[in-house]
């Protein structure tokens, strides 16, 4: 059975530095109950209680699930492995102790750290990719953090790619998903990223659907994307200008991406995610309208 939750992204909670400050958890966590969804991801480390029994608690009094948590590690450096993973380690053991023993580690790049990948974030060319000692690295780096989450806090790991960082189009996706343990890691399907990386959410699906265990539902917005690629603006500039959208109000063919889920029998987590800066639009008012939407899609 396909549920659907929403993501404190949507509320301004990136991984991202800035100045602005999101709104505090109790607000995100009341209004993804009170828009419609079942549950949520964890945002940034200490963006919600780090004490299970009080993350426990508060998910409960809402009736909300806790389906996974983004942990970006710069993998393409050794050097982070050690670090990222224990990292991971305890972000599952967070999970778990809360009661999510289904969650997923939501493993990314440390986006946005390397410049020419920022700034070239839906331009990527061969140039622009890791060498294959890089990759040799990289999917090491993965694997092992996958293992050691497994391991150590009994959840599984899924791999995000991510506009902005390494592992971003089609063929850097199908790169990483050769070279990792098809047991170990899985896949997120984002379909914002895939989109404005130059891909297709399905065709992404059907190349790697055994290992989509996590989905993200993100729109993009074409005339944000077209103007982005036109000015050549970097990833962040582009999201600072609303790249993404209120699904349905962009390119992405939910519809299509939908009907594939349905057919492979997916039965996990749809996540919502309109990643937008603190202080912009109205979260509350673009989770009820992307709710509807999903609705509308028997979702």
């Amino acid at each position: 059975m396909i549920r659907v939750a929403n993501a404190p992204c949507s509320w301004g909670v990136l991984e991202f530095g800035g100045d602005a400050r999101p709104a505090a958890y109790n607000v995100v966590l009341d209004e993804i109950h009170e828009t419609g969804y079942e549950g949520t991801e964890l945002g940034d480390w200490g963006f919600m209680p780090t004490d299970p029994a009080a993350l426990r608690k508060e998910l409960s009094k809402r009736s909300l699930a806790m389906v996974g948590a983004f942990v970006p590690v710069a993998l393409a450096n050794a050097a982070t492995h050690g670090a990222g993973e224990e990292t991971a380690v305890r972000t599952a053991a967070l999970m778990r102790h809360a009661g999510a023993a289904d969650a997923v580690i939501v493993l990314s790049d440390d986006n946005a750290a390397v410049v020419a990948r920022e700034q070239n974030a839906g331009r990527i060319r061969p140039e622009h990719e890791l060498s294959d000692r890089e990759w040799d690295t990289f999917a090491a780096g993965a694997d092992r953090i996958a293992r050691a989450v497994a391991e150590r806090a009994g959840l599984r790991t899924v791999f995000h790619p991510h506009c902005g960082g390494y592992v971003e189009t089609p063929r850097e996706i199908d790169a990483l998903m050769r070279r990792t343990d098809p047991d170990r890691l899985g896949l997120v399907l984002d379909t914002g990223h895939i989109v404005f990386g130059g891909g297709d959410p399905v065709s992404v699906f059907n190349a790697h659907r055994d290992r989509v265990w996590h989905v993200h539902f993100k729109d993009c917005d074409s005339a944000v994307a077209a103007s982005s690629h036109a000015r050549k603006l970097g990833y962040l500039a582009a999201v600072r200008e609303q790249l993404f959208c209120e699904l349905g109000a962009g390119v992405v063919d939910f519809k299509a991406v939908t009907d594939v889920l349905r057919e492979a029998r997916y039965d996990g987590w749809i996540v919502v995610e309109q990643d937008v800066f603190p202080g912009y639009g109205s979260p509350k008012d673009s989770a009820k309208k992307s709710r509807a939407y999903l609705r509308n899609l028997g979702l």
